[in-house]
């Protein structure tokens, strides 16, 4: 291949980059303008870019290539047909029809995907890209991008934990252009003037400490929790996915000490009563001060979830301290859980899952607004105010041998600023769960602690 100066030359005449005065979607008048769609016209050109954007990154690490739709599609196209690494394909919206899928391919959970752009400004786009793929439990650590405005949208991204590869910036190519005679010194420094005056500034989310969460905590299931945490220096909540009483109650006395929450499907013990069951459960919770916290993911209408809450041979109201619940009946379904505090089902992270953008929005809304509600399970960031739970964490999937570090303490807390973290199979399937559950409660505080000192040095 020629050199990247030669090969950006041929590019550049294709009319991918214009000079004057040009009013962006922003309202903001820039005086240069970007449009790289015309690559995809020659065929040569894409081939080589193709190669260029491969040529910059260790292959072995991605199991997938998908594009930011549109302009980077036939790019992501080339580099997988270059690469012999599979294509998947996310569209702008799902279909209304059909499989109403918003990723189309083969994938399967858990592989890594690089993420293909054509152009980077504020970072908006590929933000929203990665939580509608993670969204489908692909993981997503690098990027690559042909040109980066140097607007502040690459450094917004490398805050939030990714990788961002570029193959040129826009001084860069300023550069190469005014010393083949395609710019002046006066447009250079009309250039450099624009990108000095119009850096994005983004107000990055600043973590709360568990302390400064408990002083704003309006709720009093919200400051027990913060209590309990601080008090036993843990963030971990047990998920107790066991089937008997027997069960049950012995994992509750092994994990009890380290937990600030035990979180029970209470309908799936089978050999379920009242007295044997629910009586000395309380009684550890108590003995070991953690909370008891009932998966029944409510979602029915606001009477339905009351008889559901109150009745039956669960009575469900008399013992959980803390309850999630879908919003999808609306507002004031969730008025029936008045003694209890709620953890809404704001996102979904299973393969399929109808947890859309837009639902979570509106959900958001509903959530952020009502009294009893105390958070969110989420794959995205939550309102300060909000406490955050996030399921799934498990310390197995440290790492996959390529460079991933995903749905482990500190992953979590650094990128969605966790709050706590539900801990499944990691601990009761663990040959000794008490101690499992110790390494647990101490990695999710030291993650906890981590994030805090980030900060520390930006205060």
């Amino acid at each position: 291949m020629e050199s990247k100066k030669e090969f950006f030359l041929e590019c550049y005449k294709l009319g991918i980059i214009k000079f004057g005065r040009f009013t962006l979607k922003s309202g903001i008048e820039s005086p240069f303008y970007v449009d790289l769609r015309p690559l995809a016209s020659d065929p040569k050109i894409l081939k080589n870019l193709a190669n260029y954007l491969l040529d910059m990154l260790p292959l072995d690490n991605f199991d997938l290539i998908c594009g930011v739709p549109y302009a980077a599609l036939p790019m992501a196209t080339a580099m997988s047909l270059e690469s012999y690494i599979p294509l998947i394909i996310k569209r702008k919206e799902a279909k209304n029809y059909g499989t109403k899928k918003l990723i189309e391919g083969i994938y399967q959970k858990g592989q890594n995907c690089l993420l293909v752009e054509d152009v980077i400004t504020s970072g908006k786009s590929l933000i929203e890209t990665i939580a509608e793929v993670e969204q489908e439990d692909i993981k997503v650590a690098d990027i690559i991008v042909v040109l980066d405005r140097e607007q502040g949208g690459k450094e917004l991204l490398e805050s939030r934990g990714y990788r961002v590869h570029t193959l040129f910036n826009i001084s860069e190519v300023c550069e190469i252009l005014k010393e083949n005679g395609e710019l002046s010194d006066d447009e250079i420094k009309r250039i450099q003037d624009f990108l000095q005056g119009n850096h994005i500034q983004f107000e990055e989310e600043i973590r709360l400490s568990y302390q400064e969460k408990f002083e704003h905590a309006q709720h009093s299931v919200s400051k027990k929790l913060l209590e309990t945490a601080l008090a036993k220096e843990s963030n971990l909540i047990a998920s107790a996915d066991v089937t008997t009483t027997q069960e049950l109650l012995d994992l509750a006395e092994k994990v009890g000490p380290h937990v600030i929450a035990l979180k029970t499907h209470i309908d799936i013990i089978s050999d379920f009563e009242y007295q044997k069951t629910i009586t000395p459960l309380k009684a550890l919770a108590a003995k070991h001060n953690f909370l008891l916290m009932e998966d029944r993911k409510f979602a029915d209408i606001g009477n339905t979830q009351e008889l559901q809450f109150t009745s039956g041979v669960f009575k469900v109201t008399d013992w959980a301290d803390f309850v999630t619940s879908q919003v999808i009946g609306g507002f004031e379904s969730l008025d029936c859980f008045k003694n209890v505090g709620v953890v809404a089902i704001i996102g979904m992270s299973s393969k399929g899952a109808l947890t859309t953008n837009a639902y979570r929005e509106e959900a958001l809304k509903v959530a952020s607004s009502h009294p009893n509600v105390i958070g969110g399970v989420s794959q995205n960031l939550l309102p300060a105010e909000m406490l955050l739970f996030t399921p799934g964490v498990n310390l197995a999937d440290s790492g996959d041998g390529k460079g991933q570090q995903y749905n482990t303490p500190e992953h979590v807390f650094k990128t969605l600023h966790t709050d706590f973290i539900i801990v499944g199979r990691g601990i009761y399937q663990a040959e000794n769960p008490e101690t499992a559950a110790m390494i647990y409660k101490n990695e999710g505080w030291n993650a906890y602690l981590n994030s805090l000192e980030k900060k520390a040095v930006q205060d």
